[in-house]
C-alpha cells in the first residue's frame, strides 16, 4: 500500500515529554515529505499553539482546536472552521458550576477562565498562550468560540465525561489528557476534518495513516487506512488501533515512516 498522507497528533505522540521533536522524528518526517507523503498536525491545541510546529516541518495543512478549524498553511487561510454557539458555552458554563470543574474556552487568542487551577497552569504552560482570568465567565464570553475544555482530576473527570456525554449529547467529547475533557460542535472531530482535507486532496480514506495516543484520537485512528498507536496510548483504547508502535519519547513517528511509508 503506497501511503499519501500520515497524519500525526503532536503532545504525547509526535512530541516528547518536553514538548519538542526529536531529531530522529524530524528526519524520517523529511523523508515521507520528499516522497510525496502530506503530513498533516492534527491537534487538540489551538491554532497559535501550532503553527510554528507546522511552520518548522514545512506542513501544506493543519488541523487543530481537535478538529474544529483547517488551516490551509501555504496561503495562510482558515478553509474550515465550526464553533460553539454562545450559548451552548453559557451551558456548557453552568454544567461545569454543577459538575464542579474548572472551566475555559478562548477568546482573541487567549486562555479564558473564571478559575484558577494547577490543569488551566499546564494548558496555558503547553500552548503558550496568556490567560486572563474573568470575573464572569459568562459576561466575558460574547459570541461563538471554537471548543471549551473541562478540567479537574483525571479519576473523577472520567465520571464527568460519561455524564455530559448523556447530558449534552449533541455535543462532541472526549478525552485529549487524563485532565482534559475537550468539548466542540456535534460531528467535530479529528476524523472528520481528516475526512475533509482528504476529499479536498483527492486522497482515498485506505491511503491515511494516523498516529495518536488518546481518547481524542479515537476516531481519526479508526478512521484512517493504518491506525497507529504510540506505546504510551492510553491503556484502554489499546485494542482499538491496527498498530502499536515505540512512545512519544522513542522516537514512534519515526518507526511508523520507517515501516510503513519508506520501506
Amino acid at each position: 500500500m503506497k501511503y499519501k498522507m500520515l497524519v500525526l497528533d503532536m503532545d504525547d505522540t509526535l512530541l516528547t515529554d518536553d514538548h519538542t521533536i526529536s531529531k530522529e522524528n524530524r528526519a524520517m518526517i523529511a523523508m515521507a515529505q520528499a516522497k510525496g507523503v502530506e503530513v498533516v498536525l492534527a491537534s487538540g491545541r489551538p491554532t497559535p499553539a501550532m503553527t510554528h510546529f507546522a511552520n518548522d516541518l514545512q506542513n501544506n495543512y493543519m488541523i487543530s482546536f481537535n478538529g474544529a478549524v483547517v488551516s490551509d498553511l501555504k496561503n495562510d487561510a482558515v478553509i474550515f472552521e465550526q464553533s460553539l454557539t454562545k450559548e451552548q458555552i453559557h451551558e456548557l458554563h453552568d454544567y461545569s458550576l454543577k459538575m464542579k470543574t474548572h472551566i475555559i474556552t478562548y477568546i482573541n487568542d487567549t486562555i479564558v477562565s473564571e478559575t484558577h487551577s494547577e490543569f488551566i497552569e499546564i494548558e496555558r504552560s503547553i500552548t503558550g498562550m496568556p490567560h486572563k482570568l474573568v470575573p464572569d465567565f459568562k459576561a466575558a464570553v460574547t459570541s461563538n468560540a471554537v471548543k471549551c475544555i473541562l478540567l479537574e482530576d483525571p479519576a473523577y473527570l472520567k465520571t464527568v465525561e460519561s455524564d455530559l456525554k448523556q447530558a449534552m449529547p449533541d455535543l462532541s467529547v472526549s478525552m485529549s489528557k487524563p485532565f482534559f475533557l475537550e468539548v466542540a460542535p456535534n460531528g467535530i472531530d479529528k476524523a472528520a476534518s481528516i475526512q475533509f482535507l482528504a476529499k479536498k486532496l483527492d486522497i482515498d480514506q485506505s491511503e491515511i495513516i494516523a498516529v495518536g495516543n488518546a481518547g481524542n484520537d479515537l476516531t481519526m485512528i479508526q478512521y484512517a487506512g493504518l491506525g497507529v498507536w504510540v506505546d504510551n496510548v492510553t491503556p484502554e483504547l489499546r485494542g482499538f488501533g491496527d498498530v502499536v508502535v515505540a512512545s512519544n519519547n522513542n522516537h514512534g513517528v519515526a518507526e511508523v515512516i520507517e515501516r510503513y511509508i519508506l520501506s
